[in-house]
C-alpha cells in the first residue's frame, strides 16, 4: 500500500508540473471583415487562460472619418478578484461613418488584450493591427447609428447564442455552490430517462433479487445507496481527469476485452439465477458481485455501482460536458467535481427506487419466486448481449437475442397448460418475435426492429438506402482537414460517433433517419467522425474540437470556420433538432 501511495505521489507531481505556453500558443487574435462591412474579432484562449475584460480594446486608426459605432461583446465574469473571460470571446463591432464620407476607405483595426495563465504567469500586453478596405455606402451616419440603436435593451448581449454546454459551464462559473447542486441534481434524474442509464434498472434488481429471500427493505436500500453512490463516485472522478486532462476514461473502456470480461459476469450472474450454481462457489468474480455474506454483498454492489458507471454507461450529455468544459477551463476540480457527483446522484435516484421496490415487493419462497428469479437472470442475459453489441457483429447479436428469446419463452410456458393467461400470453409474443429474428439471421438481415425486411420485393432496397444519411468517415485530423479543404465554400456538419455510444445509435436511428431532419441537413456536406477506436489519432482528433465524448455535433460555415454556439453534445429528437437549426438560421 505503501508504495502505491508513493508511485500515485510521484504521478500526480508529474501532471501537476506547470507548463507555459508561448504568448502565440495561449492567444489567437482574429478579425474579418463581413458584407455588411461589420467586424467580427475574437480571440481564441488556450485551456486555463484567461483574458482581463478591461485590458481587451477595439480601435479603429486613421479611419478618415470611419468610427465604431457599437461593440457588441459577451459577458465578463469576476475572476480573481478581476473581470475576465474564461472563454474565448467574440466580438462584433459596427462602424458608423461621419457625414458626407463615400467610396471606399482603408483603415487600420486595432485588437488589444492581455491575460494570464491559472498558473500564475501573466503575459504582457499584445495587439494585432488588420487593415481593411471598407465600402462606406454600407455604413450609417451617427445619427442614422443612434435611431436604429433606440430600441435595443441592452448592448452587452452576446453576438450570437451560446452552445448549451457553454451556458451550462456558465452557470457553474457564475452560480452559488446551493444552486450548482440542485440545478445538476435536476439535470441528473433527466438524464436517468434516458437509454444510458436503462441498462442499470436490470443491474440494480438483479443484485437485491439475488441477495435472497431474507432480504428486507431496509437492506435493499442500503444496497440501492451503495450502488449508487459508487456510480456517483466512479462518474465523478472520471470526469474530473477529464476535465484537467482532456482524457475520456470512459472510452478507455470501451475496449473489446473489457466488454467481453463484464458481459461474463453478468452472464455468470444469470447462470446462478437459473440455478445452475449458488454464488457462495469459489469463483473470485462471482464473490466479488454478490457474495454470500452481508459484508461482501456491501462491497459486491459498490464495485457493480463503479463499473457500471464507466462501462454500462458511457455517454456523454451537455450537463456533463458543460461541468467538463468548466473543470478544463479554469482547473477547479473541487466546484465541478460538486457538480458531477449531484448529477450523478440525480441519476440514481430512480436506481434507488427500482432497487427498494425489488426488496420490498420480492415474493414469498415458491415457485413465484423461482420465476422471479429467472426473469431477472434473463435480464442479466440481456444486459450482457446489449454490452456485446459494441464489439460484434449485428447478425450474431440478433442471433444471441433469438436464441434467449426463445428460450426464455419456453421457459416461462408459452407452450404449457395451467400458465396464467397474460403470462402466456407474452410468453407466445416472445416466441413470435425472437422466432423472427431467427429468420431474419437467416435470411441476412440486421435490423432488430424489421427482422423480415428481406422478404420485401428488392425495388423497395433504393428506399431502404434513402432512409440513413450517408455521411463521409474520418478518424484523424488529416483526413477531416482533407475533407475540409475540399469543400471550402459549402456549409459542413461534423459529427462525432462511436459503435459503443447509445445515444449515437439513438441519434442515427431516430433523429437522422427523420424525413424533415434530412430536409433541413441536405444543404450540408456530412462528415462522421468515428471515434471506436479511441487511438492516438482519434484522442487528437477530439481534443482539437474539445470533444470530451460522443456524440457531439459540429457545425461550420461555407468559411470553414467553427459556429461553436451551434454545437450540440448528446442526444436531441427531431423536433429539438429542427427548432435548434430553425433557431440559429440554418
Amino acid at each position: 500500500m505503501k508504495n502505491i501511495l508513493i508511485f500515485l505521489f510521484f504521478v500526480s507531481t508529474i501532471f501537476a508540473a506547470p507548463k507555459f505556453l508561448m504568448p502565440e500558443e495561449a492567444f489567437i487574435p482574429q478579425a474579418t471583415l463581413d458584407e455588411s462591412m461589420q467586424i467580427k474579432a475574437s480571440v481564441t484562449i488556450a485551456k486555463e487562460i484567461y483574458l482581463y475584460a478591461d485590458k481587451l480594446t477595439l480601435v479603429v486608426k486613421n479611419g478618415d472619418g470611419i468610427t465604431i459605432g457599437n461593440i457588441v461583446s459577451p459577458e465578463s465574469v469576476l475572476h480573481h478578484e478581476e473581470m475576465v473571460y474564461l472563454q474565448s470571446p467574440q466580438f462584433l463591432v459596427t462602424l458608423q461613418k461621419e457625414e458626407g464620407v463615400s467610396g471606399v476607405k482603408n483603415i487600420e483595426f486595432e485588437l488589444s488584450y492581455q491575460g494570464c495563465s491559472e498558473q500564475g504567469l501573466c503575459y504582457e500586453p499584445l495587439s494585432k493591427v488588420y487593415t481593411f478596405a471598407i465600402d462606406t455606402s454600407k455604413l450609417s451616419t451617427p445619427s442614422q447609428t443612434a435611431m436604429s440603436q433606440k430600441n435595443i435593451v441592452s448592448q452587452k448581449t452576446p453576438p450570437t447564442e451560446l452552445s448549451q454546454t457553454d451556458s451550462i459551464a456558465s452557470t457553474i462559473v457564475s452560480g452559488n455552490v446551493a444552486i450548482i447542486v440542485l440545478t445538476f441534481l435536476g439535470f441528473g434524474f433527466l438524464l436517468a430517462l434516458t437509454p444510458c442509464v436503462f441498462p442499470m434498472i436490470p443491474i440494480i434488481s438483479g443484485l437485491i433479487i439475488s441477495q435472497g429471500e431474507g432480504i428486507t427493505t431496509k437492506r435493499a436500500f442500503l444496497l440501492s445507496v451503495v450502488y449508487v453512490l459508487s456510480m456517483a463516485v466512479a462518474y465523478t472522478i472520471a470526469g474530473v481527469l477529464a476535465g484537467l486532462f482532456g482524457s475520456n476514461l470512459q472510452a478507455a473502456l470501451q475496449t473489446p476485452w473489457v466488454i467481453y470480461s463484464f458481459a461474463g459476469v453478468f452472464v455468470a450472474l444469470a447462470l446462478s439465477m437459473f440455478g445452475f450454481y449458488e454464488l457462495k462457489l469459489p469463483n473470485f468474480i462471482v464473490e466479488k458481485v454478490s457474495g454470500p455474506t452481508k459484508s461482501s454483498g456491501v462491497a459486491g454492489v459498490a464495485i457493480m455501482g463503479f463499473l457500471s458507471a464507466l462501462i454500462v454507461g458511457p455517454c456523454v450529455a451537455a450537463p456533463l460536458a458543460g461541468a467538463l468544459v468548466y473543470i478544463g477551463q479554469t482547473g477547479d476540480a473541487l466546484l465541478g467535481g460538486m457538480a458531477l457527483f449531484a448529477m450523478s446522484i440525480g441519476m440514481g435516484i430512480p436506481l434507488i427506487a427500482v432497487g427498494v421496490s425489488a426488496g420490498k415487493f420480492m415474493p414469498k419462497p415458491g415457485v413465484w419466486m423461482t420465476m422471479v428469479t429467472a426473469l431477472f437472470g434473463v435480464m442479466m442475459l440481456g444486459v450482457a448481449i446489449w454490452m456485446l453489441e459494441r464489439v460484434v457483429n449485428a447478425s450474431l447479436i440478433m442471433l444471441l437475442w433469438a436464441m434467449l428469446g426463445i428460450s426464455s419463452a419456453l421457459f416461462f410456458g408459452a407452450f404449457k397448460e395451467n400458465v396464467q393467461i397474460f403470462i402466456k400470453s407474452i410468453a407466445l409474443i416472445v416466441f413470435i418475435y425472437s422466432v423472427a429474428l431467427f429468420i431474419g439471421v437467416l435470411g441476412g438481415s440486421q435490423s432488430m426492429t424489421k427482422p423480415l425486411e428481406f422478404l420485401k420485393p428488392q425495388a423497395g432496397s433504393s428506399l431502404k438506402e434513402a432512409e440513413h444519411l450517408q455521411f463521409a468517415k474520418v478518424t484523424s485530423n488529416q483526413e477531416l482537414e482533407a475533407l475540409l479543404a475540399q469543400n471550402k465554400g459549402k456549409k459542413i456538419m461534423l459529427d462525432f460517433y462511436a459503435d459503443w455510444c447509445t445515444a449515437c445509435k439513438e441519434l442515427e436511428e431516430v433523429t437522422f433517419s427523420n424525413a424533415d431532419v434530412q430536409a433541413k441537413l441536405s444543404e450540408f456536406v456530412l462528415i462522421q467522425a468515428d471515434i471506436t477506436a479511441n487511438g492516438e489519432e482519434e484522442k487528437a482528433l477530439s481534443k482539437k474540437y474539445g470533444v470530451f465524448g460522443p456524440p457531439a455535433l459540429i457545425f461550420f460555415d461555407e468559411n470553414g470556420e467553427v459556429m461553436s454556439a451551434k454545437t450540440i453534445v448528446g442526444f436531441v429528437p427531431p423536433s429539438e433538432f429542427i427548432a435548434h437549426l430553425d433557431k440559429i438560421g440554418i
